[in-house]
């Protein structure tokens, strides 16, 4: 492919956060704090977590073979179990320390927006936008989007074209034979973005649970072993 670039969209976890690997077990017991306890009956926490577990396997699964988004509340309700929102801190707790944005997206950021290169997020998830935009805004990028969607927000997950479809609309329209998607998977993010015509940057410093890899893999136009390698590649390819 030639001509100019008009955008580069990022996947959120593992390539604009360092990967982190997670204890899910103890995500799950975060998780079930947000259970409503029924009146006058005994409340098992640790089966609650052990639902939510084999919830999230299942969410997750659609997305992996269906590409169907999924929210917190589809979670609770896969787990056959009600939840009140404002319960959910311990889980948020659990998170926060994984959400951490890798030094190198602000100076990234503002090199690609001098360029007039639009910039641009899509994140396969279940967390609700105020959070992502909040973990943003603390590290001190959020004015630097132009346009950010979430999974949970929208019917699709990556792989689907209409998931990259939806953030290249998110950041001006742009066609996505024009854009560029960077990102630490293989399936997701490398061969879903190359469906919709999108050049596509693998940054492989994640391990990838071995049932999360997808179907297929594809075969980036480009590696970054770091995000600070990331101009060099769109520069040669303007």
């Amino acid at each position: 492919m030639t001509g100019r670039l008009d955008a580069v969209i990022f996947d959120w976890g593992g390539t604009l956060t360092r990967w982190h690997d997670v204890d899910f077990h103890a995500e799950s017991l975060a998780l079930a704090q947000a259970v409503v306890r029924s009146p006058g009956a005994e409340d098992d926490h640790h089966a609650n977590a052990a639902r939510l577990h084999r919830a999230g396997a299942a969410i997750w699964a659609r997305s992996r073979d269906h590409q169907r988004s999924a929210t917190i509340g589809d979670l609770f309700d896969e787990a056959g179990l009600e939840h009140d929102r404002d319960l959910l801190a311990a889980y948020y707790e659990f998170w926060e320390p994984h959400t951490e944005t890798d030094p190198a997206v602000r100076p990234l950021f503002e090199w690609l927006r001098a360029e007039g290169l639009k910039v641009g997020v899509l994140s396969n998830t279940i967390w609700p936008r105020e959070w992502h935009v909040g973990f943003f805004e603390r590290d001190g990028v959020a004015h630097l989007l132009d346009g950010d969607v979430y999974t949970s927000e929208i019917a699709w997950t990556k792989p689907s074209p209409r998931a990259f479809e939806a953030a290249c609309a998110a950041v001006g329209g742009v066609d996505p034979t024009r854009c560029v998607y960077v990102g630490d998977r293989l399936y997701d993010d490398v061969w879903g973005a190359q469906q919709v015509g999108m050049r596509a940057i693998h940054v492989p410093h994640s391990t990838i649970p071995e049932d999360q890899r997808g179907h297929t893999e594809g075969a980036p136009d480009a590696v970054a072993h770091h995000l600070d390698e990331i101009p060099g590649i769109v520069q040669r390819w303007q």
